[in-house]
């Protein structure tokens, strides 16, 4: 409950209210653009702080190696499920989806921890971004494959090259990564300059941006009409039982209680700007009203609103 009262939530579910009323509010796309580099900067450098303070420890290599782990298995059972129901294409499109990650989702799950003074470690912004392309890899290399079946003489194949240099150098996916090594070179000193920046007006400007989500999010709910029910039911499940993945493992491997909600929340999440914005170029027979009405409509709401409360409550409990 406390959860829902707070004030980046709120400004959400407001959003969600006023794309459903049909309400004219908008965010001009410029001004989110930039609220969406400013806080992937923002949890560049406060991850890059921390890492300088805490180093290189042998947990910080499990976290990383268990985000990778995540990235590559959740995709492949997602793709050998969905492809008794749909389309393999279709079912290579939707589980490049929800293999890879909501960077909102992750940014507002450590706004939860640090006002419940739960500990995480600074390098998983480094893990949030090393799970984002292994699974764009993997659908590019299963609708390859999937053509190939389908016809003998089909020669137009995507590049995988070509997806590994845009997904490695995506703007917003380089910004964190560089921000994140400024922080950790210029530790405490860019701490205290940068502090009103990436500090200070973060939750205001987290808010902004939420209230924009819950605008798109509303309007892409419109795009799931006349989809097959279950594609609405694997929306629902499919975020927890990848949440409960990733606490198996964590639990088994010890990680620390607010890497593991982290890692949780990444795991049960689901892109709808990067691996959407290849997909429409490297797979065009793929239907991006459904991978994308299902990511941003239904489990982005779903993940914003209840499963950071209770992913939180779960490994409480567990731990």
């Amino acid at each position: 409950m406390k959860n829902l009262l707070d004030p980046s939530i709120l400004f959400f579910i407001f959003g969600i209210f006023a794309g459903l009323v049909k309400s004219n509010l908008e965010i001009p796309q410029p001004i989110s653009r930039f609220l969406s580099l400013y806080l992937l900067m923002a949890l560049g450098l406060k991850g890059g702080f921390a890492l300088n303070q805490s180093g290189v420890t042998p947990e910080v290599a499990i976290s990383l190696g268990l985000a990778i782990t995540l990235a590559i298995c959740i995709p492949l059972l997602g793709y050998n499920f969905l492809k008794q129901k749909l389309d393999k294409l279709d079912a290579a499109a939707i589980s490049a989806t929800y293999g890879s990650i909501s960077a909102v989702t992750f940014i507002t799950t450590t706004q939860m921890l640090d006002q419940n003074s739960i500990h995480y470690g600074g390098h998983m912004a480094a893990a949030m971004a090393l799970m984002e392309s292994p699974a764009i890899i993997l659908a590019i290399i299963m609708a390859n494959r999937i053509r190939q079946q389908r016809s003998d003489n089909y020669q137009s194949h995507t590049s995988l090259g070509k997806i590994l240099h845009e997904s490695f150098t995506d703007g917003g996916q380089l910004l964190l990564l560089g921000s994140l090594v400024v922080g950790l070179i210029s530790g405490n000193e860019g701490h205290k300059v940068m502090a009103p920046f990436s500090i200070d007006l973060f939750k205001g400007l987290l808010a902004f941006f939420l209230l924009d989500m819950g605008l798109l999010a509303a309007r892409s709910l419109s795009e799931l009409k006349d989809k097959p029910p279950f594609t609405l039911v694997y929306a629902l499940l499919a975020p927890a039982t990848h949440a409960m993945i990733a606490l198996g493992f964590c639990h088994l491997l010890h990680v620390d209680l607010g890497d593991t909600i982290l890692l949780m929340l990444l795991a049960a999440s689901a892109s709808y700007i990067a691996v959407p914005a290849v997909l429409r170029h490297a797979m065009p027979e793929a239907n991006p009203a459904l991978y994308m009405g299902m990511s941003l409509g239904i489990t982005f709401p779903l993940n914003i609103i209840f499963g950071i409360p209770v992913y939180r409550w779960v490994a409480n409990y567990l731990y």
